[in-house]
C-alpha cells in the first residue's frame, strides 16, 4: 500500500513538471554549434576556448538538470539522452580546461580519439533508441553519429580533413537539435502543432 501511494507521488510531482526536452535541446544544440563552427574552421580555433564557458553552463548542468527532470517524467529516452549529453559536455569542458596531455606526445591523438569513439557508440545505441520517437530526432541521431565517426576518424588518423567535415556535419546537427527545441517550446506555447516532428 506504500509502495502505491510512493509511486502515485512520484507520478504526480512528474505530471507538474514542464516539458524539459526543448531546453535539453537547445542547451545541445547551442553548443555543438559553436564547437562545430570552429572544427568546420569558421572559427578561429585560437578562441576554442570561449566554448568552455557554454560547455560547462549550457551544454553541461542545463542539460544535466533536463536529464534529471525528465527522469521525474518518467520519460527513460529523454533522461538517458539529456543526462548522458550533459555528461559529455562537462567532460569535454575538464578534458579542455583541467587535463595536461602535454606529456603524452602522439599518444594525446589517440586518447582523445578512443574518448570520440567511446561516444560514437553510445550514441548508435541512442539512434536505435531514437527509431522509436519521432522523426526530428532520428535525424539529430543520425547525423550526430556521423558527426562523431568523423570527428574520431580526425583524431585517431590526425586528418584535419575528417575533422573539418566533422564540424560541418556537427553544424547540421545542432540545426536539427534546435528545431527540436523550437518545435517543443513553440507547439507547447501556442497549445496546437505548429512545428512537425513527424511522430513515428
Amino acid at each position: 500500500m506504500a509502495t502505491q501511494s510512493t509511486e502515485a507521488a512520484a507520478q504526480t510531482f512528474g505530471s507538474r513538471l514542464a516539458d524539459p526536452g526543448p531546453l535539453g535541446l537547445a542547451a545541445f544544440a547551442m553548443t555543438t554549434f559553436f564547437l562545430s563552427s570552429v572544427n568546420a574552421g569558421f572559427i578561429p580555433k585560437t578562441v576554442e576556448g570561449v566554448v568552455l564557458g557554454l560547455a560547462l553552463f549550457y551544454g553541461g548542468i542545463a542539460q544535466l538538470c533536463a536529464g534529471m527532470w525528465e527522469f521525474a517524467k518518467g520519460n527513460t529516452f529523454g533522461a538517458v539522452a539529456f543526462s548522458s549529453y550533459g555528461a559529455f559536455w562537462l567532460s569535454f569542458w575538464y578534458l579542455v580546461a583541467h587535463t595536461d596531455l602535454s606529456k603524452a606526445g602522439s599518444d594525446a591523438s589517440k586518447g582523445v580519439g578512443w574518448y570520440l569513439l567511446s561516444w560514437t557508440i553510445f550514441t548508435l545505441i541512442m539512434l536505435v533508441a531514437a527509431l522509436k520517437t519521432n522523426g526530428v530526432l532520428v535525424f539529430v541521431f543520425i547525423v550526430l553519429a556521423i558527426t562523431f565517426i568523423l570527428l574520431t576518424f580526425g583524431e585517431l588518423g590526425s586528418s584535419t580533413g575528417m575533422t573539418k567535415a566533422g564540424g560541418y556535419i556537427g553544424i547540421i546537427t545542432a540545426l536539427g537539435a534546435w528545431y527540436g527545441a523550437a518545435a517543443g517550446l513553440v507547439n507547447s506555447t501556442h497549445k496546437k502543432v505548429v512545428l512537425p516532428v513527424f511522430p513515428r
